[in-house]
């Protein structure tokens, strides 16, 4: 059910020039921090040590990082593991300590900030760079894979030129949100792969929904243009994306403020892919097919042969 419906058609390809200008503009400007800067790989993409440690009473984590900024490993990262006595830290790698001599120097720090509780070592693990260097190549392929396998699904659901338009609208996305991070630099990590192969999810969907609703009013609306039956889907499907982007964002919004800083970049990962995955649904993956020339004869049913003789042979 929908709770509003507008009337009147947004004129949303009136448009179209300036902001496919914005989007070339954004993403070679990604392509350059992309290039320049780079991102900001977690330890699970560089490598390091996981040191996990336990307390006898429920910790702070709060307390917990502090204490380790002040002992000099303030790009640790700390999180509860298991129960709120266990901790789990994760530091990157250093060049002139061992893990063993590191895990030690840890400890020594945390039982000096433990407030008279004991600490103990629990196990101690060293991820190689080797690991981290093939995770990247993982998640690339994992990314090449899936722009793969949509283009493929909507090629044959719908028709080549709206399959180029979902592609591009979805590289589109990608580029952006990995331009963003690089920008911020924000750490990425894996939960964050998965962030950005869920906004690529999200960006299909969005678009999918917006060409279902193209093909359908190509066989239907007779007169028109194919820009006034490319703007009158897009008002037709405007209601839902408001609820469905709308609703998505509330729930990602209280991930980011209550889900502590070790969900933040994933949060932040899927509140921007919203944003654009939704722009790029019109500006991109729409314009992008009435570019190449969708028509209305590309989509319209054949007849039957022997329809007109009333389905006799």
């Amino acid at each position: 059910m929908e709770f509003f419906r507008i009337n009147k058609t947004i004129d949303f390809m009136r448009l179209r020039r300036p902001m496919v200008v914005l989007s070339v503009v954004l993403v070679l400007a990604s392509v350059v921090l992309l290039a320049t800067r780079g991102l900001n790989f977690g330890l699970d993409f560089t490598g390091g040590t996981l040191i996990e440690v336990g307390y006898e009473n429920p910790v702070d984590l709060a307390g917990v990082r502090e204490t380790l900024r002040q002992g000099e490993f303030g790009d640790a990262v700390a999180q509860h593991f298991g129960t709120s006595r266990d901790v789990l830290v994760r530091l990157a790698p250093r060049a002139d300590v061992s893990s063993a001599d590191l895990s030690t120097r840890v400890l020594r720090v945390l039982q000096d900030g433990a407030a008279g509780q004991k600490v103990e070592v629990r196990r101690v693990e060293f991820v190689g760079p080797q690991v981290g260097d093939q995770l990247v190549e993982q998640g690339g392929l994992a990314m090449l894979y899936a722009l793969i396998g949509i283009f493929i699904y909507v090629a044959f659901r719908f028709e080549w030129r709206f399959s180029a338009g979902a592609i591009l609208a979805t590289v589109h996305d990608v580029v952006l949100t990995l331009g963003l991070f690089s920008l911020l630099q924000v750490e990425f990590d894996l939960t964050v792969l998965a962030a950005v192969l869920a906004v690529i999810g999200y960006s299909v969907n969005d678009t999918v929904v917006v060409f279902d609703r193209i093909r359908e009013n190509f066989r239907k609306l007779r007169k028109g243009t194919a820009m006034d039956v490319v703007n009158s889907s897009l008002t037709q499907t405007l209601s839902r994306t408001i609820m469905t982007s709308g609703t998505t964002l509330i729930v990602v919004a209280a991930l980011f403020l209550l889900g502590g800083t070790l969900i933040h970049a994933f949060a932040i990962a899927l509140i921007f892919g919203i944003v654009i995955g939704t722009y790029s649904s019109i500006y991109v993956a729409s314009f992008a097919a009435l570019a190449l020339g969708v028509s209305r004869q590309d989509l319209v049913l054949p007849k039957k042969e022997g329809a007109e003789a009333g389905g006799q042979p």
